[in-house]
């Protein structure tokens, strides 16, 4: 895929810049560019343009609009020692991304192409990088259907557009956030969306997460579809549980059984634990074992990972069976180690021996 630069002629100002990046939040304001693609069903993928960020003109029968045919992905460019910038783990995002167009019966993108395009943005707006550690650049590729009709069938035709925020910490990472588990709503069953990421999962789960919200909680936790008993993700982010103390500890999360999404942070935290020397166990755990666990003192920290939040401790977790408080409340010291190391391998501060990180500059 070729990419034709074309950038924004008006960008904003060194000022205007400084102070959006300085801002903070996530989603508040966005950089000068972006990148679209068209694809059809009888040409393939046309050029990338690299243009000015605006807005998208669409029919008011553009099959997205109707039937929710849509993907997306969430990656990050981060800051480095040296004043450079890199990408962490984009071929991962490329390769989700790839079986997420699969899934909805979207055109795939090259895993080559969808790198490209973004390291392409991120270069051209490198400026709006932030600086601070614990702070990125965050990337929205995503994919709709944009034939025009009515009609319940896969799009003939589709774009791809990536675009670029600065952003803070989704979540305080000092303080620990309070979730409700849910058992009247499912975020996904067998067979259905739940490995692909795409908005209607998320456009789901919003009730649940108002419902939440009411009960004083940060976020949903999601149970199983069939029994309503096994844990299996939050709202927008998988969960880990630490199970003892020190140097014995183990770290357990959920495994992928189809209705989870496969997170890339999810994934890195697996071999962050074993390179801090924790074992690490992918399993199945139920509600009443999440209760008994704080209750014995077997669980000791739970925390939530995703490409927003990196890690977020969570700290009690509130039920139709009452609440349950894990530890004193507070982040835990091998949460925070986790977060730690996996942000330093982010920003270059830690040696990379996996080779997650690409570079843009």
């Amino acid at each position: 895929m070729k990419i034709n630069l074309n950038p924004n002629q008006n960008p904003a100002s060194d000022a205007d810049r400084a102070a959006k990046v300085a801002a903070g939040g996530f989603g508040k304001y966005y950089t000068d560019n972006l990148v679209i693609a068209e694809w059809s069903e009888a040409t393939g993928w046309g050029d990338a343009e690299l243009r000015a960020y605006g807005p998208i003109a669409m029919d008011p029968a553009t099959s997205v609009l109707h039937y929710g045919q849509e993907i997306f992905e969430g990656l990050k460019a981060y800051s480095q020692p040296d004043g450079g910038v890199s990408l962490f783990r984009p071929e991962a995002n490329a390769e989700r991304f790839r079986k997420s167009a699969i899934r909805m019966a979207l055109p795939e993108l090259a895993n080559e192409d969808f790198v490209a395009t973004v390291e392409a943005l991120v270069r051209q707006d490198i400026k709006w990088v932030p600086q601070n550690v614990g702070e990125s650049l965050y990337i929205r590729p995503f994919m709709i259907a944009t034939e025009v009709g009515l009609g319940v069938r896969p799009s003939n035709h589709a774009t791809y557009v990536v675009i670029t925020t600065p952003a803070s910490a989704y979540f305080n990472p000092n303080k620990a956030v309070t979730v409700w588990i849910s058992t009247e709503y499912v975020r996904a069953a067998p067979g259905g969306t739940g490995a692909a990421k795409t908005g209607g999962n998320y456009a789901g789960s919003l009730l649940a997460q108002k419902q939440a919200a009411a009960e004083g909680c940060d976020q949903v936790v999601w149970l199983d579809a069939t029994e309503r008993k096994w844990v299996e993700e939050m709202g927008g982010m998988n969960l880990y549980f630490v199970k003892g103390k020190g140097a014995d500890a183990t770290i357990f999360t959920p495994k992928l059984t189809g209705t989870l999404l496969a997170g890339i942070t999810r994934d890195s935290i697996l071999t962050v634990a074993k390179d801090l020397g924790y074992k690490v166990v992918e399993g199945m755990i139920s509600t009443d074992e999440w209760r008994d666990g704080i209750a014995s003192g077997e669980i000791t920290e739970i925390f939530a990972c995703g490409t927003a939040a990196v890690v977020s401790p969570v700290g009690a977790a509130k039920s139709a069976q009452g609440t349950w408080v894990t530890g004193d409340g507070n982040p835990g010291p091998i949460t925070m180690q986790i977060r730690e190391t996996l942000l330093g391998i982010q920003h270059g501060t830690i040696a990379d021996t996996h080779g997650w990180n690409k570079r843009v500059s």
